[in-house]
């Protein structure tokens, strides 16, 4: 699929740089506020910097992953090429 991930880095804190299939880049940025729950390992920046790709997907060593159509349709429609994962806005 066009939104597969092929390549994934950490670009900083909290900061993941991705490219998909189809050579679209972009930056996502795991918000602490998506950090709760199962996905509360992801607070920690040493592992949220461990990212790596499985099956197109970004995954962790504990098993945790995001979808890649979800961040593909949210980074292609912004002008800014990024992605809040767990943004809340008011």
């Amino acid at each position: 699929m066009h939104w597969s991930v092929v390549e994934v880095q950490s670009a900083g804190p909290r900061l993941l740089k991705v490219r998909f299939s189809d050579g679209l880049t972009g930056t996502i940025r795991i918000d602490p506020a998506y950090c709760t729950d199962a996905f509360r390992p992801l607070a920690d920046d040493a592992l949220l910097a461990q990212a790596g790709i499985l099956h197109g997907a970004i995954v962790w060593p504990n098993g945790l992953d995001l979808a890649p159509d979800t961040m593909y349709r949210a980074i292609k429609n912004s002008p800014a090429r990024h992605y809040d994962v767990g943004h809340c806005t008011a």
